[in-house]
């Protein structure tokens, strides 16, 4: 049988050929693009797969990489059903583990079902003539922004090295990257030139501390792992901030050069951290590459290109620029220079803008060549200089009127930095959760973890996860053997998380970082102490219940209106007693016509607090003006329960 290319395929099945491609992918075939040619029995198989049912049949609609779950979900039967299913036919499986389509295809069947896929719920690519600016403006396709992270000596700036086709890494004192660098290049795919820009940051701290100043620019990660040396704790740390940032992740294996490369090593590693190869029915893809020699290096660029295809980003280059502050310091001679990457609008020379507390004019701005530019589109990086002052990494751009306006923006800024450091709030304490919940914050609980030995860790994990979550989770963002650090900390500045720490403490930068980005630092030498404090806060976090407790009762036995148009009720208390401010309710008949609350309790002249079985009163009820005499009122408090 022959084969078809993946564009043909596609138009036969009336699908978009990125949404084939990544059905192809789920199934562990790799196509590098929708031009490649996948063989004639795969072909037949996907064809089979996208086929109509006959009519009147039932139909099970899943994804290509269902689970068992999704699948029972499908079927309307219960997981543990669908695992007995399996285990008779000689598999034994997880409720999340994904399953093989013909095995899938069997379990449907063995339901009275027809098994059919849907393709994932992604769009294709822009069409060729979208990707240039039309007459009438608007969001036009931008290139992706790339952030290259991994463990220290593993070959981030190296790669990035060998994509720019320059050595930077040669001028560099010890071979590690000094500075956060931005940099865009040109990549050929499907016939047409693409950007792509990356970001070399020296590690996820940099990356972090941008994120926890509110700038989330980066739209894929690229993870560096040297194949020779596996998974090591900064490469974790990595792995977990950028999953923290919710950013596609593709895994680099570098250095596959080396005589003791062993990237099957790597990509199980990877699977104890939740990253599932493509190859073993996962999502991450994984490509082997050599930075030194260029292995991988065309491969990696059609990817990111594929990538951002598919994630269909845009901008709109019309109208003013705003960006964010990639990197900023102070040069001799030239004095603050800031590194800002454009977002949205276009950039001038000449235009007016503000940085966080920095205000200026842009007298000159450079692209990473040193070359003079006039303009700067979306997504990409540029040098400029005219500000007033240094910015920090992460600072808003925003692009004004005029000087004047910019001088009185910052100086804004700077008064309501000054206000809030006065009023400093800790960003999530164990304490203030429940007001985060009253307020509309996510009823979730998210905790960085250290402790002193990996048998600490896995044992206070266990006993956290232990805690109930029906109504509030509890997410360990990060957990690490050591100190509690200052890139600990920075996580859970940008996360909004709680840095809990067992037999460890937090060195001094930590508590530095602690007190600068208003992060809750808490450290335990007893387990059940630790568990005990969290379970209070997870309960905190829940909605309170109340209980009514019921006060007493009155009759409505006259009306009247005041000069001033207020309806006073003339009631008798027949039962218990009747407190100013309780909360009524309104009986007349069966029927309960108002729920409100007593604004004022007279007896003959006077204010009084209370009033008990026996008295007569007058009351004033909320908006109550259609009062009849007979009507009954029932008076109660709320009161919160202890969960």
């Amino acid at each position: 049988m022959t084969g078809s290319r993946v564009s043909d395929l596609a138009k036969e099945l009336g699908i978009a050929p990125a949404d084939l491609v990544a059905t192809l992918n789920d199934l562990g075939v790799a196509v590098p693009g929708i031009a490649a040619i996948i063989d004639g029995d795969t072909a037949q198989a996907v064809r089979e797969m996208y086929a109509q049912p006959a009519d009147g049949g039932r139909v099970a609609e899943v994804a290509a990489s269902a689970t068992v779950k999704d699948l029972a979900t499908a079927l309307s039967v219960s997981a543990a059903d669908l695992q007995k299913k399996l285990m008779a036919m000689g598999i034994l499986s997880g409720i999340t583990q994904r399953l093989a389509p013909d095995v899938a295809k069997q379990l449907a069947a063995a339901y009275g079902y027809t098994l059919k896929v849907k393709a994932p719920e992604i769009k294709a690519a822009a069409a060729a003539p979208q990707r240039h600016k039309g007459p009438g403006g608007g969001p036009t396709v931008r290139p992706p922004v790339v952030t290259i992270m991994g463990h220290v000596d593993h070959g981030k700036t190296t790669l990035l090295d060998a994509i720019r086709n320059t050595k930077v890494v040669d001028g560099e004192f010890g071979g590690i990257t000094q500075h956060i660098g931005a940099y865009q290049v040109e990549v050929e795919y499907e016939g047409e030139k693409r950007k792509v820009t990356f970001l070399d940051t020296p590690g996820h701290a940099a990356f972090t501390a941008m994120r926890a100043r509110g700038a989330s620019v980066t739209d894929i990660a690229v993870l560096v792992v040297a194949a020779d040396d596996g998974i090591m704790p900064q490469t974790v740390e990595a792995i977990d901030h950028a999953r923290a940032a919710e950013v596609a992740v593709i895994i680099a294996i570098n250095k596959m050069d080396r005589p003791d490369a062993n990237p099957d090593r790597i990509k199980t590693q990877l699977m104890e951290h939740n990253l599932v190869p493509r190859e073993y029915g996962g999502d991450i893809e994984c490509l082997p590459m050599s930075a030194k020699t260029g292995q991988g290096i065309e491969e990696l660029l059609e990817l990111l290109a594929f990538q951002a295809d598919v994630m269909e980003l845009k901008a709109d280059a019309h109208g003013k620029a705003s960006g964010v502050i990639v990197e900023a310091q102070q040069e001799a001679g030239k004095g603050p220079v800031a590194t800002v990457l454009v977002q949205e609008g276009t950039l001038r020379v000449g235009d007016c803008i503000v940085c966080g507390l920095a205000h200026g004019r842009i007298r000159a701005m450079m692209n990473e060549r040193g070359d003079r530019l006039t303009k700067a589109t979306p997504a990409t990086p540029v040098e400029v200089l005219g500000l007033s002052m240094v910015p920090m990494a992460g600072d808003k751009m925003i692009v004004v009127k005029d000087e004047r306006e910019a001088r009185q923006t910052a100086e804004k800024r700077a008064e309501h930095q000054r206000a809030a450091r006065l009023t400093k709030v800790t960003r999530v304490t164990l304490e203030d959760i429940r007001r985060r919940i009253q307020e509309g914050a996510a009823k979730e609980l998210l905790i960085v973890l250290k402790g002193d030995v990996q048998g600490s860790v896995e044992a206070v994990a266990g006993q956290l996860q232990q805690l109930p979550q029906e109504e509030v989770s509890l997410r360990i963002l990060h957990s690490g053997v050591g100190n509690i650090g200052e890139n600990d900390v920075m996580l859970a500045s940008a996360a909004e998380a709680v840095v809990i720490g067992f037999n460890v403490r937090a060195d001094q930068q930590a508590q530095m970082a602690a007190q600068r980005e208003n992060v809750d630092v808490r450290t335990y030498q007893i387990i059940y102490e630790l568990t005990e404090s969290v379970e209070r806060a997870m309960k905190g976090m829940l909605a309170p219940i109340y209980e009514e407790i019921p006060l007493g009762t009155a009759e409505v036995r006259a009306h009247f209106r005041t000069p001033r148009g207020v309806i006073i009720a003339g009631c008798y208390v027949t039962s218990g007693k009747i407190l100013r401010n309780a909360q009524v309710r309104i009986r007349r008949g069966r029927d309960i016509i108002l729920e409100s609350r007593i604004d004022s309790l007279k007896h003959i002249k006077d204010d009084v607090r209370e009033m008990a079985q026996g008295f007569e009163c007058g009351m004033v009820i909320g908006d109550y003006t259609e009062v009849q005499t007979g009507d009954i009122i029932e008076a109660y408090q709320m009161r919160e329960v202890e969960r």
